[in-house]
């Protein structure tokens, strides 16, 4: 696939990557840092960077709601693979417990109740990061800024970003060299807000797909349609909220 390559080997991004989170965790003042994960290939991507930034000063935290149990099998692997120390939080409580005060009818679209689950992860990833004074590394990589594919303020609510430069292609490859288990490599990505849920389903084209026409431009018609309809649509998500000037 053209055009896709990371830039120099995987080994040396590793390393340059490494050596970012360390950079800037110290440079924020900050005792370490943390990481949700959730059994997909972005955050235990993301573990292995970061036990390698800061080992001994890093942390996962596992937090299901309501979730497919492999989410959590496979974030524990993850934490393992990486030697990540990780502590767990069940949120379906807490779901549960806003959903009877927001939601009373149950009238609510599946939408709106499903971006409510990364809004109290990104709650209870601050909270943990407060106690400790840790950074919250983010897991989003280009290809899902690009398109807007992220919960705003919550998923999309980190202090850093280690894979924010990279399209999902790419992170895949850093996976492997990185040593990330691959039963969660080889995983279909999911952002775990529904039963059966799929990014590439939910955003109607595959990673490769969207990888190729925005790193190139090639692509099918439908591809094209599909890419700037999602990047129109998410556009505000990357910006900060506009302020009237008078």
């Amino acid at each position: 696939m053209g055009g896709l390559n990371v830039v120099g080997t995987t080994r040396s991004l590793a390393e340059r990557l490494v050596k970012w989170l360390a950079r800037e965790i110290d440079e924020a003042g900050a005792s370490g840092a943390l990481v949700g994960l959730s059994g997909g290939l972005d955050s235990a991507t993301v573990a292995m960077l970061l036990t390698r930034a800061v080992p001994g000063r890093g942390m996962g935290l596992l937090m299901p709601c309501h979730s497919d149990p492999r989410d959590l099998s496979d974030g524990e692997l993850a934490g393992q693979a990486a030697g990540l120390p990780a502590a767990t939080g069940e949120l379906s409580g807490a779901f549960d417990a806003l959903m009877r005060a927001l939601d009373r009818e149950g009238a609510a679209p599946p939408v709106a109740r499903a971006n409510v689950k990364p809004r109290l992860r990104m709650n209870a990833l601050y909270f943990e990061a407060a106690r400790r004074n840790y950074l919250v590394i983010g897991t989003g990589n280009r290809t899902e800024l690009e398109l807007g594919y992220f919960t705003k303020y919550g998923d999309g609510g980190v202090d850093l970003l280690p894979l924010g430069g990279l399209w999902k292609t790419e992170v895949r490859q850093l996976a492997k060299e990185l040593g990330v288990p691959a039963a969660i490599i080889e995983r279909v990505p999911s952002a775990g807000l529904w039963a059966g849920q799929t990014d590439e389903g939910e955003m109607g084209l595959t990673y490769e797909e969207a990888d190729r026409y925005l790193a190139t431009g090639e692509g099918s018609e439908k591809v094209s349609a599909r890419v700037e309809e999602l990047r129109r649509r998410g556009s505000h998500k990357l910006r900060m909220p506009p302020i009237f000037v008078p």
